[in-house]
């Protein structure tokens, strides 16, 4: 996927109060954060933002947190936003492998939409389901494992399918085609994924769970 140059992305993010400048400093207090004691569910490479803000609006009773490295990736999420107010919406600028020094066990779920596929065998250890990545979200983590992704690479599907279960996950859904899927999987699509379904290429979905 190419990624847009936002100008002003730097001042966008701080001058946004969805974006958390300092997120280091509220490990084992994101519930100070959202001011409750909700479920917190985490999606790691946000991009645009359209999944988690679509999933804060639709999901009241659950704090959402998008993280992303790219600024201006991040930048457009905040734009889009505009003058609206989700109180259960919060997003960072950051790389996921810091997610251990911005978290302690608070996270009830995480997601992993559309994440770079790394191809190449030289970059499987930047896969998000690498293991050495299932590694740091045990350390996030609050008690129960869940992890819900979604692709149209199928070459990450098959090898997220294997890692996550050599990792003691159960699947509770997978679909190879989430959008012909005649279980109707409740689903909110991102821009890239309707560009995908319109130039007919399946979504690979799966959620996955370890229960403590």
């Amino acid at each position: 996927m190419e990624y847009n140059v936002v100008r002003d992305a730097k001042k966008i993010l701080n001058d946004s109060s969805y974006v958390v400048k300092n997120p280091n400093q509220n490990k084992n207090r994101w519930n100070k954060v959202f001011g409750n004691n909700n479920p917190i569910h985490l999606e790691l490479g946000m991009g645009r933002g359209e999944f988690i803000i679509e999933m804060a609006k639709k999901y009241p009773k659950i704090n959402f947190i998008g993280l992303e490295l790219n600024e201006s990736q991040t930048a457009t999420a905040v734009s889009k936003l505009g003058n609206t107010h989700i109180n259960n919406l919060k997003m960072i600028c950051a790389d996921a492998l810091d997610i251990i020094n911005i978290f302690g066990r608070e996270i009830d779920t995480i997601y992993l939409t559309f994440s770079e596929p790394w191809p190449k065998p030289i970059d499987e250890r930047k896969r998000f389901t690498h293991e050495s990545f299932l590694k740091l979200y045990d350390r996030v983590f609050k008690k129960n494992k869940h992890i819900i992704l979604k692709t149209d690479n199928k070459g990450l599907f098959q090898y997220s399918l294997e890692t996550l279960s050599s990792y003691w996950y159960t699947f509770k859904k997978i679909s190879l085609d989430l959008h012909n899927d005649e279980r109707n999987i409740s689903n909110i699509p991102t821009d890239w994924e309707l560009k995908c379904v319109k130039d007919g290429k399946p979504i690979y979905y799966l959620e996955a769970r370890f229960d403590e």
